[in-house]
């Protein structure tokens, strides 16, 4: 690992239950069919790019692999087959990234704008990042607990599907560069009371943005290490596929502010029926959303802007509606009685829009 931490996070019980992909199939069953759409597709997509490795069809495999494993934890943990249910971090962020987020970024940059190794990266990250999301507050050199879990977790994966920390030290430098890279603020909050990343979310961007000046700290002479520098390239990459809801059409854009209210609302404990949700709710989905919007969130590669600034700036007068129609039909109506009331107002006012 590049940067040291307090402690470190072994396998849970998910992890225990499903070891590989067999358990993984057995386990998922028809919900992995939207994901082995996305491999195949994206197979078909890399195969111009097969002659350049020997072992190009064994790395995509053992890549897949993990893919699929990482997929069904994570659905277990906070998704549609566990029992903790996430509106955000769940299985369907995985399809986010690795589908249509990447899918742009090979349309707008060129299947040539990467390496065969660092389109693999990319479809890790987009599984790995977000596998664990339960860890008790913590962080070392700006890097959360949540992702150095799943940083330790993804490593255990590499080991499994036929990695070698020695041979194949390139992918594990990488994959723990760009997780580290997806953390949100992870300080805890004055007090030391319980939070979490989507608490935060709107109080600055990622850690990929200040990773240099991390690296500079804690790993002097990095720059001279070509394989550190190439993995931090890859984190500013990551970092913005993770970040790029807001390029997405703005259906969809409104509908993952509105789930990541929801997570947060339910890892704060509050409930939406209850009136203390009511302006936290409302905050979120008006002064946060713009703030985080217009003045923190930037893309922080090359690729990330090619590919997703025009349509971020697209969404850019519609996000201004929707919070000055959202207040207008709040005011209307008078001071809200809960969270649930301006989330219903919030999803009329989208309908408006789009």
């Amino acid at each position: 690992m590049l940067f040291e931490f307090p402690r470190s996070f072994p396998a849970d019980a998910v992890e225990q239950a499903i070891p590989d992909s067999a358990a993984a199939r057995e386990r998922a069953g028809e919900l992995l069919e939207p994901l082995d759409a996305i491999l195949d597709r994206r197979h078909r997509q890399l195969s111009p790019l097969f002659s350049t490795r020997e072992d190009a069809r064994t790395l995509l495999a053992r890549c897949d692999e993990i893919v699929r494993i990482a997929y069904v934890r994570l659905a277990l943990r906070h998704g549609s087959l566990g029992n903790d249910f996430h509106a955000y971090h769940n299985e369907g962020h995985i399809l986010d990234i690795l589908g249509p987020r990447i899918d742009r970024l090979l349309e707008a940059s060129g299947l040539q704008s990467l390496e065969l190794d660092d389109w693999c990266v990319l479809n890790l990250f987009a599984a790995c990042h977000d596998l664990r999301q339960r860890e008790a507050s913590m962080y070392e050199a700006g890097v959360g607990a949540n992702e150095r879990a799943s940083a330790e977790e993804t490593f255990r994966l590499l080991d499994h599907c036929g990695f070698s920390r020695s041979a194949d030290a390139w992918i594990y430098m990488a994959m723990d560069l760009t997780i580290a890279g997806s953390t949100f603020d992870a300080r805890p909050p004055p007090g030391g009371a319980a939070f979490n990343a989507a608490e935060l979310v709107q109080s600055g961007g990622a850690l990929a943005a200040k990773l240099a000046q991390k690296l500079d700290k804690h790993r002097p002479g990095w720059q001279d290490d070509s394989a550190i520098v190439h993995a931090h390239e890859l984190a500013l990459i990551t970092a913005d596929l993770d970040t790029a809801n807001v390029a997405e059409p703005f259906a969809r854009f409104a509908a993952s502010a509105e789930n990541l209210c929801l997570e947060r609302e339910m890892l704060c404990q509050r409930d939406l029926d209850a009136s203390e949700s009511a302006q936290p709710v409302l905050g979120f989905l008006t002064d946060g959303q713009d703030r985080f919007f217009f003045d923190l969130h930037r893309f922080n590669s090359e690729l990330g802007r090619e590919s997703f600034a025009a349509a971020k700036e697209a969404n850019a007068p519609r996000l201004k509606s929707l919070s000055l129609g959202l207040r207008a039909r709040i005011a209307m109506r008078g001071r809200p009685q809960n969270g649930r009331q301006v989330l219903n107002a919030y999803s009329e006012t989208v309908a408006g829009l789009v």
